[in-house]
Parts: structure tokens; sequence; C-alpha cells
């Protein structure tokens, strides 16, 4: 019986040195397998990005600003419509005209008996309001617009007007003779002062006709700094044209940088809005001016440039006026052509006599 007890002790005592001696190999293979000294690997980082993600993506470009070639300024679409030459009537019962703030460019002119007339171009902007009063068109006012690509808008034509006109090829919408129905009159006023279109109207014209609906429309050069920094004070400017009862004027609001216009002391604004005209450039240019009939129409040289004066900024500086290749009026000095601020353009054409300084001073 002792001799099976010691058996069995022996027996156990076996096993169990056998599991100590297994636990010390498998202990030694764990050992030889961190050879670190205990410090373990660091994980390898994960260097996609996370879904949605975007801290080391490339800042967007903004797109390119759409400019108006016309005034320089952005605006929301595409400005590839072809501008319309409207012939607006300034006579005193006219005033106040519809639609000219909407205006990129006004072109203020002589025409008979010392009244003036406004070459109105539109093309950058979009809206509803009335066009208006619309009166005859003149060889001279035909070369403003067509030089700025505009479809010309009129109510009539001197002689030598329809003959440009309807000889040359012109592209024109006009009351009398062959857009009647694009136009209306008002029964606020009387005729000829009352009559009015809308470019919804005046572009269903465009259609009918088969006109281009876009051309090549010239572009001017633009700058925030202006061009007349070395130029005098032009706070106040006064213009003359003929009749000595008719004065535009112009007051410089520098919180805005435009120029706010008056006729005859008091302000020139628009029937629809009640705003008062206002132009970010003025441009003063001297023609040559000749009376040809008995009537009083006038031939105006707008091919030969001459002296100018461009104002903006609260200043202004001396300059000529050219007819440029693209037959565009451009304004030079030291052989350079200058710059506008961006903004509205209102163009003077005056008389050279007696002297062209005698009609425009600004201070």
């Amino acid at each position: 019986m002792m001799v099976r007890d010691r058996k069995i002790i022996r027996a156990a005592i076996g096993l169990l040195v056998v599991t100590m001696l297994m636990a010390g190999v498998l202990a030694g293979c764990s050992g030889k397998a961190d050879n670190s000294g205990g410090n373990k690997a660091e994980p390898i980082a994960n260097t996609e990005p996370a879904p949605g993600d975007t801290t080391n993506e490339p800042a967007p470009i903004d797109p390119p600003s759409l400019i108006a070639p016309l005034t320089g300024l952005a605006v929301k679409s595409e400005p590839v419509q072809r501008p319309f030459a409207i012939m607006i009537n300034n006579f005193s019962k006219a005033r106040p005209q519809s639609g000219l703030p909407h205006a990129d460019m006004l072109w203020e002119v002589l025409a008979e008996g010392g009244i003036t007339r406004i070459v109105a171009i539109f093309q950058s902007d979009s809206f509803t309001d009335p066009i208006g009063p619309i009166r005859s068109n003149r060889p001279y006012l035909i070369r403003i617009g067509e030089a700025l690509g505009g479809v010309l808008v009129h109510s009539g034509a001197s002689n030598d007007g329809y003959d440009l006109l309807q000889h040359h090829h012109k592209d024109y919408l006009d009351e009398i003779t062959n857009a009647g129905s694009y136009f209306y009159r008002e029964s606020f006023r009387k005729p000829p002062h009352n009559l009015y279109s809308t470019i919804e109207k005046l572009r269903a014209g465009v259609l009918k006709k088969k006109y281009k609906q876009t051309v090549t429309i010239p572009t001017f050069p633009f700058a925030d700094t202006g061009a007349t920094a070395s130029g005098a004070p032009a706070a106040t400017v006064n213009l003359s044209f003929l009749l000595k009862n008719y004065k535009v004027s112009y007051e410089y609001e520098a919180t805005k940088n435009v120029y706010l216009r008056s006729i005859n002391g008091k302000p020139h604004t628009d029937l629809t809005t009640g705003d008062q005209l206002s132009a970010t450039n003025l441009v003063v240019i001297g023609a040559k001016h000749h009376t040809y009939d008995d009537y009083g129409r006038l031939d105006i040289d707008l091919e030969s440039g001459g002296p100018a004066v461009l104002i903006q900024l609260g200043k202004a500086v001396e300059c000529t006026w050219v007819r440029s290749a693209d037959g565009v009026i451009r304004l030079m000095k030291d052989g350079q052509e200058l710059p506008f601020v961006p903004g509205k353009t209102f163009y003077h054409i005056v008389p050279m006599t007696p002297t062209f300084a005698g009609h425009v001073s600004y201070s």
C-alpha cells in the first residue's frame, strides 16, 4: 500500500515538473517576441481623410467677375446683349425723363434751337421702367450710337439722317417709318413730348427686324484710382452749351464718388424713381459746330478730335479726344488712353466758339 502511494506521489510530482517546464518554454518564446525593451511600436497613422473632411483641400478659386464693357462694373450675368442707343428729348416740357438712371452712358449734344438732346446707351442693366420721351435722330447722333454697337431708337430723323439710316444699312427702330408698334404714347404729356418704350418692347422689335442681338461691344480702360490724381479740384462743375437760360451743373458727392446732376440749379431727376441723375465720370469734349440750313440743323464734327476734360473723384484733368480705329471716341494724354473709374459716364459735346474753355468751369 505504501509502495503504491509512493508511486502516485512520484507521478504527481513528475506531472507538476512537466507543467512548470512547459510554462517556462512558453514564457521564453514570449520574451523572444518582444525585443523592444518594453517600448511598444506606435500604430501607423491613417493618411486618408475622413469623409467630408476638407481641411487639407486647396481653397476654391473664385470665378472671374463678369464686367460690363461700358461701365467696368461687375454684373450677375454675362453682358453680351446688344446696346440700344435711344434719342431722348431734353426740352423743358419733356423733363423729368424716364429710365435714364439705368443707362450705362449718356451723351448730351446740341440739336436745333440751342436745345440739347441726350443719346442714352442702355446695355448692362435689366429693368422694366419706361424710357423716354423719345425724339428724332440726326447724323452725328447716329455716329455716336453706332460706334458703341447700338440699335438706334428714335421717332423721325432729319433728311440727312434718314439717308444714312435707309441707304447705309443701319439697324434702327423708328416710331414713324418701321417700328411704330414698339412705342407708345402717354396721356399726361402732349405730343411730341410723350413717346415712350421699354427694353422688352425694343428687344421684340430687334427680333422682328432680325437684327443682330449680340455684337462686339467696345471696351474701355478702367481703374479705381482713375486718371485725375494730379488734376485740378473739381467738386463743382458748370457747363453751358448755347442758350444762356440752360445751364448744367454737377456737385461731387465724395461718399459715393459720384457727381449729382442739376439743370438751372435744380436737381435733374428721373420721373419714375425720383432719383437725381448721377455719374462717376464726366467728359466734356469740344467739337466744331456748323449750322447748314434755315431750320438751324447742325453738322457737328465728331471725327477730327479736339480738346477735352475728364472729371472724376473730385478732380479734373485736361486732355484731348480722338476717334480711334474702332470708331470710338477716346480720351488721350501724353500718348496714353485715360482710364475711367468704374461706373456710369456722362459725355457733353460743346461748341468751340468763342472758346472751348468758355463752356466748362470747375472748382
